[in-house]
């Protein structure tokens, strides 16, 4: 690895600060999780009313040409670190790719450093397995779930949305309520909590609704139900209706949690010295209804993938009247602009990919005139194995490239925004120096990044900290399989694990196609399941191929390997009683015996 290109970055001293931590504002950031600019009534959406979100946003800063990526982990990831996605590691919502360089301190880690207590409630996304736990990486409170979703490969069997399991500080608990309900509670009570304590805090709220699948509390899912029948939507195909009737009733579920904290916070008085920011993670997976105005929508490099809100709130803040800033900011900029508004201090400046807004903010500066680059890795939905061909694989041409209201997409494409808002007339021929000027950006920022993006992140087995420990098809290097329901059909794909051993010694492999609380066998078929005639199993690792005959009932084959410390490849197969392979092991627990 090339550690230039990963900004070594020191520890903050938490003694050298310019403010007493007592003076220091507070700091909650609220992201959801696949909700799309336009889908806020302030945002002038016709059918969906946000009236509490409605309510921060005209008490807010609003910066209006505001930037992610299209899919969820490298926005989170970028926001977590200030550095882009190609740098930080976290470029793929799955395929082994998610995990976030444990080189690179978190806004956690900055906030704890400098005498912040530090929680987070909701979904982290940022790798399911040790060491890229929320809980190493500078939280000291923390209620989450692995991986993209809850329900998805990793989370606890049968999570749905209500009355779930999720990780508590490193121990499975199950909370009662529905799950915005649970993460917006736990963290206003936390927050209570802190509040008593002589430091201030940094509540990170990253709800997961309303990505898929769209599960609603009863009352939110009428009340759409409602509005989308005197709505202009009424007549829309019958399936259609019912998912976006839920996906908009999640957020309305969302909008009454947004309501309880300003309540609360108005009510404690801690609004005033409080920075409230409100985000979202990429664009919407509902589009086609209402895109305020714009072309595309999650996973798009069309304006609407990666256009997002950002609302900031902070009373005594000296930030002035409420307004809009047009400029074009991005995900990046969050975390150095927070440490400019709390006075955090470093040894070393950071650096950092984005730039702090706390000058704009304060009204001393505008947005500067900058070129942005943004790219990630794309989900690989059909490859059944591993392939060099993957759409995992990061690539130049797949980046959108940012200035002013200039869009070159592809590397191809040219779009002005002034005249063509819905991204339809590419005028690449008809204006070659603008081409140019974004060409030589985007070949300029691809040499910098080219010899790290595409560098996975191992999963550490064998630690004294983590042992033992459960693979998943989540961490399959370069092929998607990572949600229960496709576990449940049996989904006919494999790749390998990129591991690295913490410790030599004897290690045992227990392979499973359903995870232990599930408690079935290998060939069964649980309701709304798929059963697959597993009788055997390979495993492979240290270059070592074995084999086992299950016997009918078996829930599990284990194996057995002397390993050395170090990195290694591990691969598994589930196959019929012909030797034919079905399938890999979608779970795997590791104990280093």
């Amino acid at each position: 690895m090339n550690k230039l290109l990963f900004f070594l970055l020191l520890p903050i001293a938490s003694g050298l600060t310019a403010q007493t931590t007592r003076e220091r504002p507070n700091v909650i950031l609220v992201m959801t999780d696949d909700q799309g600019y336009g889908d806020l009534s302030c945002h002038g959406n016709p059918v969906l009313q946000t009236p509490e979100i409605d309510r921060l946003y005209k008490e807010s800063i609003r910066f209006t040409d505001y930037h992610v990526t299209p899919m969820c982990t490298p926005s989170r990831g970028q926001l977590m670190t200030g550095i882009d996605a190609a740098r930080n590691g976290a470029v793929n919502v799955s395929s082994g790719r998610t995990s976030l360089h444990t080189e690179l301190p978190t806004m956690a880690n900055f906030f704890a450093d400098n005498g912040y207590r530090t929680g987070i409630f909701g979904k982290w996304h940022l790798g399911d397995n040790y060491p890229y736990w929320p809980q190493l990486r500078g939280f000291q409170e923390s209620i989450w779930f692995p991986s993209s979703h809850i329900s998805s490969v990793p989370d606890f069997w049968g999570n749905k949305y209500f009355d779930d399991t999720y990780i508590h500080n490193g121990k499975q608990e199950k909370f009662n309520g529905y799950c915005t309900d649970v993460f917006t509670t736990s963290a206003i009570n936390w927050i209570a909590a802190a509040a008593k304590t002589q430091q201030p805090f940094f509540a990170y709220l990253p709800l997961n609704a309303p990505h898929a699948p769209w599960f609603a509390p009863e009352e939110n899912v009428k009340e759409m139900e409602a509005a989308i029948a005197k709505s202009p939507f009424a007549g829309l195909e019958p399936k259609l209706k019912d998912n976006l009737t839920h996906y908009l009733a999640m957020i309305r579920r969302i909008d009454y949690n947004i309501g309880r904290l300003i309540d609360f916070l108005n009510k404690t008085g801690l609004a005033d010295n409080t920075i409230l920011i409100f985000t979202t993670d990429n664009g919407g997976t509902f589009t086609d209804y209402y895109n305020a105005g714009m072309r595309g929508k999650k996973t798009e490099l069309w304006e609407g993938g990666h256009r997002v809100p950002f609302f900031i709130r902070w009373p005594h803040g000296s930030l002035g009247a409420p307004r809009d800033i047009a400029g074009l900011t991005q995900v990046q900029d969050v975390l150095p602009t927070l440490i400019g508004l709390c006075g955090l201090v470093t040894p070393e400046p950071p650096h950092f990919n984005g730039i702090s807004l706390a000058p704009v903010l304060h009204g001393a500066a505008k947005v500067p005139d900058r070129t942005l680059v943004i790219n990630y890795s794309r989900m690989p939905s059909s490859f059944d194995y591993p392939s060099p061909a993957s759409p995992s694989i990061m690539r130049k041409d797949g980046s959108v490239v940012l200035w002013r209201r200039w869009r070159l997409v592809e590397d191809r494409m040219l779009f002005d925004l002034d005249t063509d808002p819905l991204e339809k007339n590419n005028v690449i021929d008809h204006h070659p120096d603008i081409a140019a000027r974004l060409h030589d950006k985007l070949d300029t920022w691809w040499s910098e990044v080219a010899g790290t993006a595409n560098e996975p992140r191992p999963v550490i087995i064998g630690s004294d900290s983590a042992n033992p420990m459960v693979l998943n098809s989540c961490e399959w290097m370069d092929v998607l399989l990572d949600q229960q329901q496709q576990v449940l059909g049996g989904l006919h794909r494999n790749s390998y694990w990129n591991i690295r051993v913490a410790r030599a010694g004897k290690y045992e492999f227990e392979l499973r196609r359903w995870p232990r609380e599930a408690d079935l066998a290998l060939a069964a078929s649980p309701p709304n399941g798929k059963a697959l005639p597993i009788a055997g199993a390979r495993f492979a690792i240290n270059g070592e191929v074995r084999k086992q005959k299950l016997e009918p009932g078996s829930k599990a084959a284990v194996f057995t390997a002397r390993l050395d410390a170090g990195p290694l490849t591990l691969h598994s197969w589930f196959d019929d009683k012909d030797g034919q392979s079905i399938c890999g092991a979608y779970y795997i627990y590791v104990r280093r015996k």
